[in-house]
């Protein structure tokens, strides 16, 4: 086969540690960024084009990658967004009829560099015992010391703003305009199948940038409001932090994943905090403590909101819990029709059993709008 010997490859991690791989394809190259590993066994293509992995290098515990291929309808943002991929077994065939390219070809399209053939077992349980760190993969195996000293200057992600990395520039539509409802989405990193869901669910969406202030989105005259999932510390967000307080204030309905569930923390005087190591997979445990059943969830995320400060909020309750650490999963606030979870209700990949999260968010807004409209 025509990969059968490629050239050497490494990865160089922030304090030193090495491990050795191959490199997939024929474009040599260097990629910096945060190690972090995902533990879905599928669902790579969404995994690359998630927004919020945005400046991460990957790496798939799954044994095997590429061997189905990818498809252009199960992407989550118009580009590839990880900054690399590090993998044991790379599939350079694939044998699902409907996939449109092999992941290589996938990958060489969007200029993404990636390295295979590492021991990711071993680097997985390095990065889980020692936490989250920057990284280098590289196939310039010649020049590690000065890969060592641009790493050791490499900006960590604790206290990083991304979301205008990778927030629209330009407001913009999704969906059908002659749906019920109208939700203004503030992108800070929003996935497709988040606007999927909605516009299902007969609304019409208007997109806008991570900086845009709530008398802005007001003015379209939505029904509800949304703050999206997306990459980095959230603490550096000041202008979506002010107008999650605006929202809150004005008493609409507001729904947060992810990222903008740390955002609706964060309006309420909660801090947020960064993990030792993130939850990144699809098959997470949560506890729902209002309806007492758990729920299988898919999850991509580096910080956390204060469990304890959360608990002492007198108008904030706590609605969700991880079971494998009981940080906290979700939130809602006691006088107000807000409400946020840490996971992925959209899935994309992932299970399906947080999706009635959706039909919640539109129960308040039916509420809502009829509350407001006279006899």
């Amino acid at each position: 086969m025509k990969y059968q010997s490629r050239k050497k490859a490494f990865i160089l991690l922030a304090d030193g540690t090495i491990f050795h791989g191959k490199l997939v394809g024929d474009n040599e190259g260097t990629a910096y960024g945060e190690v972090c590993f995902n533990t879905g066994t599928t669902g790579y293509q969404e995994i690359f084009t998630d927004p919020s992995y945005f400046g991460q290098l990957m790496v798939t515990t799954n044994a095997h990658i590429g061997n189905y291929g990818t498809n252009e309808k199960e992407v989550e943002s118009g580009s590839v967004k990880i900054a690399g991929l590090i993998c044991k077994n790379f599939s350079y065939d694939y044998s699902r009829p409907s996939a449109d390219l092999s992941l290589k070809e996938f990958l060489d399209k969007s200029g993404l560099f990636a390295i295979s053939d590492v021991d990711t077992r071993a680097l997985v349980s390095y990065i889980r015992d020692n936490g989250a760190m920057n990284a280098v993969i590289s196939t310039e195996v010649d020049t590690i010391p000065e890969l060592k000293k641009e790493l050791a200057n490499y900006p960590s992600m604790e206290g990083l703003e991304l979301a205008s990395k990778v927030s629209t520039k330009e407001p913009y539509y999704f969906g059908d305009e002659s749906a019920t409802h109208k939700i203004a989405v503030l992108d800070i990193g929003v996935k497709k199948n988040i606007l999927r869901n909605f516009s299902k669910r007969d609304a019409y969406i208007k997109v806008f940038p991570f900086d845009t202030t709530f008398e802005e989105m007001k003015a379209w005259s939505p029904d509800a409001y949304f703050i999206s999932n997306g990459p980095g510390d959230p603490e550096p967000l000041t202008q979506a932090i002010e107008t999650a307080k605006d929202i809150i204030a004005a008493d609409v309905p507001l729904f947060g994943i992810c990222l903008g569930h740390q955002i609706i923390a964060l309006a309420n005087g909660v801090s947020t905090y960064k993990m030792h190591n993130g939850h990144r997979g699809i098959n997470h445990p949560v506890m729902n403590l209002s309806t007492g059943k758990g729920e299988i969830t898919s999850q991509n995320h580096g910080f956390a909101i204060n469990r304890e400060e959360t608990e002492a909020h007198t108008n904030i309750e706590i609605t969700h819990v991880h079971l494998n650490d009981n940080t906290v999963a979700g939130i809602r606030m006691k006088d107000k029709d807000v409400f946020s979870v840490q996971y992925h209700p959209e899935a994309s990949p992932g299970p399906h059993d947080a999706e009635y999260l959706f039909d919640q968010f539109f129960e308040l807004i039916h509420k809502s709008v009829n509350n407001t409209v006279p006899n």
